[in-house]
């Protein structure tokens, strides 16, 4: 699993760059504050319901959280999976709110 800081997926967000973008956040939170991302809790991941981003599978997808552990896990268990391109958002929404704000 490859990370990325959020400086970095700001600059990505910024240059227009093509690549996927999952919160795997609970819906509450996503409501509370989100970065525009698709939002598919890691329970479901967990649970191999997938089917909305099964296509993803050999494009990049940058994944976060609120504090970058969930979406490590989700990329675990995306890379099981056969997911070959995850990124984790080093720090999650924390470290983008307190760089950038939401």
């Amino acid at each position: 699993m490859r990370t990325i800081t959020v400086q970095e997926l700001k600059s990505k967000i910024d240059s227009g760059e093509a690549f996927h973008f999952l919160d795997v956040r609970e819906p509450g939170e996503y409501q509370q504050a989100n970065l525009g991302a698709h939002l598919l809790p890691l329970g479901q991941i967990a649970n191999a319901q997938i089917d909305d981003i099964e296509d993803w599978k050999n494009n990049e997808v940058i994944i976060h959280c609120r504090s970058g552990m969930r979406s490590g896990q989700a990329c675990m268990i995306l890379e099981s999976m056969g997911f070959t391109n995850v990124v984790n958002v080093m720090g999650g929404i924390l470290a983008w709110s307190a760089e950038f704000g939401v």
